[in-house]
């Protein structure tokens, strides 16, 4: 785990670098070093900048954007606009812009400088090397979006004497050309943007966004430094080199004798730390963190030998061992970084002056202290990172009181012993300013001494056990003005003592998440009036929104994400008019949306989605005059969206999908003047939408799915180039009534692509694999063939998604050549695989190619892909099954109605992931594996209508979570034995909650406790939810085929209400056991066509959910028990061909029953059969009283309803699914 030092400690070091930085390059270039404003000396002769100079600057202007644009994730919000540079003026009194005297009489540019800007471009301009008088080059911390550093142009600045790239989102490789820059001092091309991400954490610093570098590489690192032989800084971290540690240290010790500061942090370096290191003399500053790839070893004892050394960093690089005796020779060593060395052993390092030392970092090491270890001295220590293993009262004493003390980490605290000597040592540090404690257990509490620590200001808990009784103490420190918790597996209600902290500008607790509420927000809360910031995200609170929190009249960020909130949101909330940024997302928050949002004229970004909000929308949202991020998603909003002022907006975000809105779209939504990012998907919005009226806004995202919308590209409007949507990435227009391709032949940034569920017809054409897409999906059209020039897909990038499935293709199936992590083709004519199709499925984790006519066999090759879902059914398949098919990394294995013979695969290992086997409708033979027993994640096993010759496997029920068990159609024989192991006493196929066993040779009776274990079934199950596998979201559902009602009736989802048993069809005799009767959940149950005798149990009558009921073709003797008339939701009932006898019940659904349910049963009469009773055949007394309870005339009303009131839910809106199967492919793909 990464240190708490590697955030802060290079971020001190980042900062100091570029005030050296620009004060070095300031002087050596003869500019002033006081910032961007004033780069340029100020000369009285009246000289301008080259007038080639300056219309160079004006192009590079023209290359910015100066606000980010959503097609680019790290775009930033620019610092300035440049207003000063414009043309005719004097290009030396630019911002960032240095120049000196010429003798041409002009001034020549020799310092450009945008640090810091935050400006956006498509790449660096190659027009910025025609400055070839440049000595300072400073582009760090700007937004390049990931394009490649020019590979040429930078060799023609060969004056340049300091080059900064760093954070400034570039990528590829670093060009040679730096290799001719010979007069380079220092050199950075790092990215510091994770540590300036990291000090967010310390309230001392304002973190700057900043866009990251992207995956810079050095391929030959000798040949980059072959010629830098003035070079004294070198700036690499998060470079990737791939030369080895030895060849990287030889290469600077021969060619760069100067350097004083080498600066290689998370290079992926590989190797061993090599002493040829030792010969750069000068060097004050190593910094080798967090290359995990160094090959394990001791700390290379000549690092303590360098005179010059200041900082040192080694954190997370596999040191190990024991730590040298020796001492630091440096006088002046200010920074040691040894951290997240877990295997570095031995006492503290000694020091030649330990009173310069600043920062000493040894957390996740295995450091030990002793009595005789030398701790004192330390006069200047500023900060402290220290691992619990090593703290104690005699450690911690040694060390004194630290007066200079400003911060200190601790991780791995678990010992109440260590906490009480911690809190007494650092309770007398009077001027600790920061604390942060990293997987610590304050399950015990923290001492109300901490409360001492009157300086303290920001406090930091990470992945702890915390308390409620914690956080009372933490609510002693009434000084602190920051406080950050972040849980691991532990959740508290919040105290409220936490009133008290009326110092309080930030408090964020996340992630403390509890699967229950846990109680309120109290509403001391509001005593915080210094709070500009509060964060209670995902922690399981509940309760409504305390009307306090509008006292909090400072507040700019309010995030209460992820809670059990409900009731209104408190139309207060208006008072917090400095707020810049309401979350409210993910609660039970019900009601309409208050207008007095309106009066937050300060906020820019308004979560609400994921709660029941109803109602319309508030026009006044669309027009707050600072509002450009809205998402009020998945909601129950209705109503029409109303036309509003879109020239006075500044909406840039609107997510409005997954609710009731009714009526047109508005045209105000769809001209808003900085559209980014629309999504109104999941509505039932109607009318037309032309996308050509889009197409020239800057839209880079538009969802229009699942709406009543008819989408159209008009064609008499002027569709030329320049309105083609080039910034186009995501475009969502499935169930759109289209009938053709929208033209995007321009959109050359898309990257989702879902044109599903319309009427589009013809090929699909051969333009559309010319994009950089990683998501397609063109399912549920009527595409007839494809443009291809070969069946194998030319892809440049990873796809992640191709869909084409229902649709009418042919012929043989089509593959990306870059693979793609999901491909469904089901549903087609597709007729053959290509020979080799496995090569094309290295990433593949979910492949259907299920309902085509697909033939062949299924090679071995198979098991080399990383498949999770393979869903070959209903095709022409045969031979064998691949023995390894159970080997690998699959989940789900569907190969349902083919023709597969032979047996199935036994070299199955334990960890089995699998949890689906279908094999229905095939040739299998022999036994049911009992490795099977391995698979303990196994939900369903379906190997009906095959040829398995077997006994009943009673061993499955020791799979605790199997819920579906087909066996039907096969040569099992035996009876259905229940097993007798006290492990599983009361377990034993506890989940399952469908068995179909019919149509086999079982035999004997039915033990009671078999149907007593069926756990599933005893309980009322009312959820209607679909069975879903946890590992494999939202793509695949199981699907099942049952006799139901007297049919077979397919099921295309399984939903958790559905449950039946059938065991028709056998040779099971004796008594049906009443043990039955406890299934109370059951909805179908058929026993049909056995040798079952006696009387039918009355107790069937408590089996309250049941629809279908078959006792047809038995020897089952006796009345018809009136208990049956209580099954209200019974809709089909069969008890013919038995030997019953006396009257037919006469109320509720049995009047509903036509004469077929009793034929064959000599002794029965009364309706609905023809036969009259006699006055013998009146039912007892006692039978009529024990059912007459309710009213005939309301449970009438269900007559007939069974399927339609028990499986309702199974029934579900292809809206629903397509639309949650997008949340689930991005869960996939991210």
């Amino acid at each position: 785990m990464a240190s708490s030092c590697i955030g802060w400690t290079p971020l001190l070091l980042c900062l100091v670098q570029l005030l050296h930085f620009h004060t070095h390059a300031a002087s050596a270039s003869g500019v002033h070093p006081h910032g961007h404003a004033n780069l340029t000396r100020h000369h009285s002769a009246p000289w301008l900048c080259r007038p080639d100079q300056a219309n160079t600057l004006l192009t590079l202007k023209q290359s910015f954007s100066f606000h980010p644009n959503g097609r680019f994730p790290y775009d930033l919000e620019s610092t300035t606009t440049l207003p000063s540079w414009k043309p005719g003026t004097d290009c030396c009194l630019w911002e960032g812009v240095g120049c000196s005297n010429s003798s041409s009489g002009h001034h020549v540019v020799i310092a450009f400088d945008l640090s810091g800007f935050r400006l956006n471009s498509d790449g660096i301009h190659p027009v910025l090397f025609n400055l070839t008088s440049l000595r300072m080059l400073d582009l760090s911390m700007n937004n390049f979006r990931g394009y490649d550093i020019p590979s040429v142009g930078l060799e023609r600045l060969v004056l340049l004497r300091h080059l900064n790239l760093s954070s400034s989102g570039i990528s590829g490789q670093v060009p040679i050309g730096i290799s001719k820059l010979t007069n380079l001092i220092s050199l950075d091309i790092s990215d510091r943007s994770n540590d300036i991400e990291d000090a967010e954490d310390d309230y001392d610093i304002d973190a700057i966004s900043v866009a990251p570098n992207y995956g810079l590489s050095v391929p030959y690192f000798h040949n980059i430094v072959a010629n830098l032989n003035n070079l004294t800084e070198l700036y690499l971290d998060l470079v990737s080199i791939s030369s080895s540690v030895q060849d990287c240290f030889k290469a600077l010790a021969k060619y760069v004798p100067h350097l004083r500061v080498l600066s290689l942090q998370s290079c992926g370096l590989q190797g061993n730390i090599d002493s040829s290191l030792s010969r750069l003399k000068s060097l004050a500053v190593i910094n080798l963190s967090e290359n995990d790839g160094i090959t394990p070893g001791p700390f290379p004892e000549f690092l303590m030998n360098f005179p010059n050394l200041r900082v040192l960093q080694l954190s997370g690089i596999n040191l190990q061992g024991w730590f040298p005796r020796g001492m630091f020779r440096s006088e002046n060593l200010r920074v040691l970084d040894l951290s997240g060395n877990s295997n570095l052993s031995g006492h503290l390092p000694s020091f030649s002056n330990a009173a310069s030392l600043e920062t000493l970092c040894i957390d996740w090491t295995n450091f030990t202290y002793v009595k005789s270890s030398y701790c004192s001295g330390f006069k200047a220590l500023t900060e402290l990172s220290i691992d619990g293993k090593i703290i104690s009262t005699d450690f911690l004493y040694s060390f004194g009181m630290l007066a200079s003390l400003r911060r200190l980490s601790v991780t791995q605290l678990d010992s109440p012993r260590q906490l009480e000597s911690l809190f007494s040592w650092f309770g007398g540090i009077k001027n600790l300013r920061s604390l942060e404690f990293d997987l610590c257990d304050f399950s015990m509490t923290i001492p109300s001494s901490i409360g001492n620590l009157k300086n303290l200001t920001s406090l930091v808990i990470s992945e702890s056990n915390l308390t409620t009784q914690t956080l009372s103490s933490i609510t002693n420190i009434i000084n602190l003005k920051f406080l950050k918790i972040e849980c691991d597996d532990s959740f508290f209600a919040i105290p409220s003592a936490i009133g008290n902290m009326t110092s309080l500008e930030r408090l964020h607790i996340l992630d403390c998440w509890s699967s229950r509420p846990i109680g309120p927000i109290p509403h001391e809360v509001g005593a915080l009036k210094k709070l500009e910031s509060l964060v209670l995200g995902y922690m399981g609170l509940s309760g409504r929104i305390p009307s306090t929190i509008a006292n909090l009249t400072q507040l700019a960020e309010l995030w209460l994400g992820g809670n059990y909130f409900s009731g209104r949101i408190p139309s207060t909330i208006a008072n917090l008019t400095q707020l810049t940024e309401l979350r409210l997302e993910g609660n039970h928050l019900s009601g309409r949306i208050p207008s007095t949002i309106a009066n937050l004229t300060q906020l820019t970004e308004l979560w609400l989605e994921g709660n029941h909000l109803s109602g319309e929308i508030p026009t006044s949202l669309f027009t707050l005059p600072a509002l450009g991020y809205l998402d009020l998603s998945e909601n129950q909003l209705s109503g029409p969206i109303n036309e509003f002022d879109a020239a006075s907006s500044c909406l840039k975000n609107v997510y409005l999908e997954m609710n009731n809105l009714t009526g047109r779209i508005p045209q105000s939504l769809l001209v808003l003047p900085n559209l980014k990012e629309l999504n109104i998907e999941g509505n039932n919005l109607m009318g037309s939408v032309d996308l050509a009226s889009l197409w020239g806004k800057d839209l880079t995202s538009l969802f229009l799915s699942y709406n009543k919308l008819t989408v159209i590209e008009g064609e008499g409007i002027n569709n030329s180039l320049s309105t083609y949507p080039y910034q186009l990435v995501e475009l969502g227009l499935a169930s759109c009534n289209m009938i053709k391709i929208p033209k995007l032949l321009h959109a050359k940034h898309m990257i989702i692509l879902d044109l599903s569920s319309n009427k589009i017809s013809g090929d699909i054409p051969s333009w559309i694999w010319n994009y950089d897409l990683m998501v397609i999906d063109l399912s549920h059209n009527m595409f007839t063939g494809m443009k291809l020039n070969s069946y194998v897909i030319p892809f440049s990038n990873n796809l992640g998604y191709l869909n084409l499935s229902s649709n009418r293709l042919q012929g043989p199936i089509p593959l990306p050549s870059s693979s793609a992590r999901i491909l469904d083709y089901s549903n087609n004519s597709f007729s053959s695989l290509l020979p080799n199709f496995t090569l094309y499925l290295s990433s593949t984790a979910y492949l259907m190619l299920s309902h085509n006519n697909i033939s062949g066999y299924l090679p071995r090759s198979i098991c080399h892909s990383p498949l999770e879902v393979l869903d070959l059914s209903y095709n022409n398949f045969s031979g064998l099954l691949p023995r390894c098919l159970m080997e690998n990394s699959l989940s789900i294995i569907n190969l349902r109605e083919n023709q597969f013979k032979g047996m199935l695969p036994s070299n199955i290992s334990i960890g089995c992931p699998i949890q689906t086997i279908n094999l229905n409708g095939n040739k299998i033979e022999g036994q049911l594996p009992r490795t099977l027993s391995k698979c303990t994640d196994l939900e369903v096993l379906d190997i009906g209508r095959n040829q398995i010759t077997d006994t009943f496997p009673s061993w499955l029920g020791w799979l605790l979570n199997l819920r579906v068990l087909v066996l039907r159609s096969n040569k099992f024989q035996g009876s259905i034995g229940h097993l007798e192991d006290e492990k599983y006493r009361g377990r034993h196929f506890s989940s399952l909650q469908i068995i179909d066993l019919a149509s086999n040779n079982f035999s004997g009776k039915l033990h009671p406790q078999w149907f007593e274990n069926l756990k599933s079934m005893r309980q009322d199950n009312n959820s209607g939810d679909i069975i879903y596998h946890p590992n494999i979201p939202g793509l695949y559902q199981d699907s099942i085929t049952i006799s139901y009602k007297g049919f077979t009736m397919s099921f295309e989802r399984i939903l958790t209400t559905l449950t039946a048993i059938d065991i028709s069809d056998n040779a099971l005799e004796g008594n049906i056991p009443t043990s039955i009767g406890n299934l109370l959940s059951l909805h179908v149950l058929n026993m049909s066509h056995n040798a079952f005798t006696g009387q039918i149990p009355p107790q069937l009558g408590s089996i309250t959910a049941l629809e279908s009921l078959d006792l047809s073709s038995n020897m089952l003797s006796g009345e018809i028990p009136q208990e049956l008339t209580d099954l209200t939701f019974l809709s089909t009932l069969n008890l013919s061909n038995n030997q019953l006898d006396g009257r037919i019940p006469q109320s509720r659904q049995f009047d509903t029953f036509q004469e077929s349910s009793f034929d064959g049963n000599a002794g029965l009469c009364g309706p609905p059969l023809s036969k009259k009773c006699g006055p013998s055949d009146i039912p007892s007394e006692t039978h009529l009283k024990n059912s007459s309870h309710g009213v005939d005339v309301v449970l009438f009303l269900f007559v007939g309803v069974g399927f339609g009131v028990g499986f309702a839910a199974a029934i579900l809106l292809k809206l629903d699914y397509w639309i949650s199967r997008w949340f689930h492919i991005f869960r996939i793909l991210c």
